[in-house]
């Protein structure tokens, strides 16, 4: 292979070639190809950092901020955004993880949650690691409550006196609002 085909094929790791992606924390906020929208995904938090640093990228992507809660108001809002641009736009989801931005099952599930939403829209081009996270969610939604209150985080939580937080948490479309986040 040439150079300039070497140099011509994106990094796989962009998930360039799907509607939907996914990526963990600020690393995976720069590797994911560019976006029109910018999903940051938290099941228990806010992670306005990780939404700030996405609404400072140079294309100005449009960021909401999900969790559990708000899952499907966000696949909504995305949609709805979509619609308005007139086309297809790329959707990057965006997972918070935990203080390090490693790997929080909170937050996958969230993801997962959004993932089902968004194909219940028609929006269903997903990278692999949204079909994972997706389909991960649907046969766990009955478990969301255990799966937050076992999960690092959830027992972080409760040991500080915050169970009522992750209870909270756990209730999948509880709040019918998107969260556009402006910067």
């Amino acid at each position: 292979m040439t150079d300039a085909a070497t140099r011509a094929r994106p990094d796989s790791r962009s998930q360039a070639t799907y509607q939907v992606r996914l990526g963990w924390g600020h690393a995976g906020l720069s590797q994911l190809a560019q976006s029109g929208i910018v999903i940051v995904v938290d099941a228990i938090g806010e992670a306005d950092e990780l939404a700030a640093a996405a609404a400072e990228l140079g294309h100005a992507p449009t960021v909401f901020r999900a969790s559990l809660r708000n899952a499907t108001a966000t696949a909504r809002a995305a949609y709805e955004e979509q619609v308005a641009r007139g086309g297809r736009t790329a959707i990057n989801l965006v997972l918070a993880g935990d203080e390090d931005g490693a790997f929080a099952v909170e937050d996958y599930l969230a993801a997962g949650a959004v993932g089902d939403a968004l194909s219940a829209l028609g929006i269903d081009h997903s990278a692999p690691d949204v079909a994972v996270a997706t389909e991960g969610f649907r046969p766990l939604t009955r478990a969301l409550k255990h799966l937050l209150s076992a999960s690092a985080a959830g027992l972080a939580l409760a040991e500080a006196g915050r169970r009522d937080e992750v209870k909270a948490a756990a209730e999948l479309d509880a709040d019918p609002v998107a969260v556009r986040f402006a910067n």
